[in-house]
């Protein structure tokens, strides 16, 4: 089963088409195909004429094959859309999902894999907006257009939660505990601010390539400028983000080595404090005939007691300087 979407009075119509005897009465704008199987891609050759191309979900494709004009006049776009994941430790990873348009006899066909939440947003708003698509060239730019204000809901999603980690980091005492999970969740903001950069980038590369093939209008080709202004303050904001996150990361490696520094500054102390013990207990533990306190009675308690000094004495002088703090 796939989706169809036909134009009335301006709002966009929503057809459900599981046989191909439901797809010949309709004048579509939008075919959407998610998960398509064959014998759907038969019915849509057999409805439009129009042959889908083997390789048109293929991630490998060079820039020259995911965007050019077909020998039946049609444009073919292959684009990146974002869909975010659960921000949560166990959770889902975001991923970029790769969609391929093709946009034939001012019909706008789209085949993906997986259910992507732009789709679902420009569906709910062309059934709430009236007029707000005309053509099939409209469903494409609106695509793009919600892209890019998804990726900036994540990005300020993503500043939002930096901000939870940055409290964590820098406004109270960070052990090794704190630090792993703070570290472990930079990394996951950082997976997530890389694609939508890479989103952002592919994007205005596929609206790039309507605005030179002269196939907008006057209204469509200024609402592109407009995306492509968009893009380039999600872009300036993605590397922002980036600045802030190798600022967080480094100073969280920086107070983890901060502790480990403590603990090696621990054994370094214990080690010079028990070396003048050591010496003492080697001087009388050396057997030699002739030694002035073999014969002492109190020669014993003499020896303790001048280790347990030579104890104090290092750890009393560091304490003064501040070294055990």
């Amino acid at each position: 089963m796939f989706n169809v979407f036909t134009l009335a009075n301006g709002r966009l119509i929503q057809h459900e088409i599981d046989d191909p005897s439901a797809l010949a009465s309709l004048q579509p704008v939008w075919v959407d195909l998610e998960a398509a199987s064959p014998e759907e891609k038969g019915w849509i050759q057999a409805r439009f004429g129009l042959a889908i191309p083997a390789d048109v979900d293929d991630d490998d494709l060079e820039e020259s094959a995911r965007f050019y004009e077909g020998d039946a006049g049609e444009l073919h776009i292959r684009s990146d859309f974002l869909i975010e994941g659960d921000s949560s430790p166990d959770g889902a990873l975001a991923q970029n999902v790769r969609v391929a348009f093709i946009l034939f006899n001012n019909v706008l066909f789209s085949l993906h894999a997986d259910d992507l939440p732009v789709f679902r947003l420009l569906r709910l708003r062309a059934r709430r907006i009236p007029a707000l698509i005309e053509d099939a060239k409209d469903v494409l730019l609106k695509l793009f257009d919600a892209d890019a204000e998804y990726s900036a809901d994540v990005l300020e999603g993503i500043y939002d939660r930096l901000e939870a980690v940055s409290a964590r980091v820098l406004k109270q005492d960070v052990d090794d505990r704190t630090a792993g999970e703070a570290l472990s969740a930079i990394a996951r903001e950082e997976d997530l601010n890389g694609r939508i950069r890479r989103n952002v980038m592919d994007t205005r590369r596929a609206v790039s390539f309507m605005m030179r093939s002269r196939m907008l209008n006057a209204e469509q080709f200024e609402e592109a400028r407009q995306i492509m202004r968009d893009i380039d303050s999600l872009d300036s904001h993605t590397a922002f983000l980036f600045d802030k996150i190798n600022f967080l990361m480094d100073a969280t490696v920086g107070f983890i080595n901060i502790n480990q520094n403590k603990i090696i500054k621990i054994f370094s102390v214990a080690s010079v404090a028990l070396l003048p013990p050591t010496l003492i207990a080697s001087i009388y533990g050396m057997n030699f005939r002739f030694m002035p306190e073999l014969e002492w009675r109190y020669g014993y308690f003499f020896s303790l007691a001048l280790m347990v000094c030579s104890v104090a004495a290092p750890f009393l002088y560091f304490r003064r300087k501040g070294w055990l703090r």
